[in-house]
């Protein structure tokens, strides 16, 4: 029984070892040439066991005006934005624009019922009046001082009261016209009309809302806003503040709009430092032609005065993934290292320079999408 199990044992041991010695020796393995790429770890190290199949490329290097590229957003211009108060205190009863409308200038927007207008024409009409009699009232006086009758301070007195009169009918009358009431054709319902030409940003009122600066409604019914000029507001490091300077033009990049390059100047540069971030808002005034769109992100490229040397590559070496750029590097025994850099202008060659992150003579793979393609298959 033991010598049985021994031969089996023994014979189980020799299918085993040629079952090994076949899968050392498999012909189609030893001949396959085609690269493996493994990700190495979390950092962007890639391993290849063919790296000659990449071919790699040398930055060459180019001179060209300092550069400071920065993230921004699209902001109005609060000297361009305008509020729309109603001065009538009442009930909106009919509303003419919304958010989000394009309006002119004198355009109506709403209409308010309100007891002030009621209140001012009738302070209006007594006002005629008390000045029709005080001016009767002098004229009298007038006369009668002339043929000796009465004292010359009589005469004053009436004079004096005639003024008054006069007076009041003109601040009456001015009310009037501040409320907007039509002195001919009284009503207790007026119009409220656009300041300014532009955009409403904002609304606070509905129909039936009230309005005003003495209800219990809001006294800024809309909020109209000109986008012709907007604000490009971006945070810039204390490091690259010395950089900038006031009225440096600005290239602004459109992340909706690629390829679309807009002007503009720096109109303020914040003298206030964020404690956490230790940055600065810098405000870069820009005309909108009409694509600019409040809360965009976009890019700003300013250019200083000074010259700066630049790393330039191809473009087929620059791997463009989730807004951000990057290019692979040799690592060494088969590897190759994916590091993020900053591109600039792209040039006339198909070459393009990187403004950071690489620099000239650094050797980078010529086809990042083969070794992309290569790293997907796997």
């Amino acid at each position: 029984m033991k010598a049985g199990c021994a031969i089996s044992a023994a014979l189980l041991a020799v299918m085993l070892l040629a079952a090994g010695c076949k899968k050392k020796f498999d012909p189609a393995q030893a001949a396959a040439t085609t690269a493996q790429v493994v990700d190495g770890s979390n950092n962007g190290v890639v391993q290849v066991n063919h790296p000659e199949q990449y071919a790699l490329i040398a930055a060459t290097s180019v001179s060209a005006p300092d550069t400071l590229s920065v993230t921004g957003s699209v902001f109005p211009d609060i000297n361009r934005e305008v509020p729309v108060i109603s001065l009538a205190s009442g009930k909106v009863v009919d509303l003419r624009a919304r958010l989000d409308d394009n309006v002119h200038k004198g355009q109506l927007l709403f209409k308010v019922q309100s007891p002030d207008i009621t209140a001012a024409f009738d302070v209006y009409l007594k006002s005629v009046n008390d000045e029709q009699m005080s001016n009767k009232a002098y004229l009298r006086a007038k006369d009668l001082y002339e043929h000796g009758a009465i004292a010359q301070a009589a005469l004053e007195q009436a004079e004096d009261a005639e003024k008054d009169a006069r007076a009041d009918l003109e601040a009456a009358d001015q009310q009037m016209a501040t409320l907007g009431i039509d002195k001919q054709h009284p009503t207790s319902i007026v119009g409220v009309y656009a300041p300014i030409g532009g955009v409403v940003v904002g609304q606070n009122i509905t129909n039936t809302a009230a309005v005003g600066v003495t209800y219990a409604g809001t006294s800024t019914a809309f909020t109209i806003a000109d986008l012709s000029v907007v604000w490009i507001v971006c945070d810039v490091y204390e490091n690259d503040l010395p950089r900038l300077q006031l009225g440096q033009e600005a290239q602004i990049a459109l992340t909706a709009y690629p390829g679309k390059i807009l002007v503009g100047r720096v109109s303020d540069i914040g003298p206030v430092l964020d404690p956490t971030i230790r940055t600065a808002k810098v405000r870069i005034e820009v005309p909108n032609p009409g694509m600019l769109r409040l809360g965009m992100f976009v890019t700003a490229t300013l250019r200083g005065r000074s010259s700066a040397v630049h790393a330039v590559v191809p473009a087929s070496a620059i791997l463009h993934l989730h807004d951000r750029e990057w290019v692979y590097v040799p690592g060494g025994e088969g590897q190759f290292r994916r590091i993020e850099v900053s591109s600039g202008e792209a040039l006339s060659d198909g070459t393009q320079e990187i403004l950071s992150g690489l620099a000239p003579g650094q050797q980078v793979v010529k086809e990042v999408l083969q070794l992309e393609s290569a790293l997907e298959a796997q």
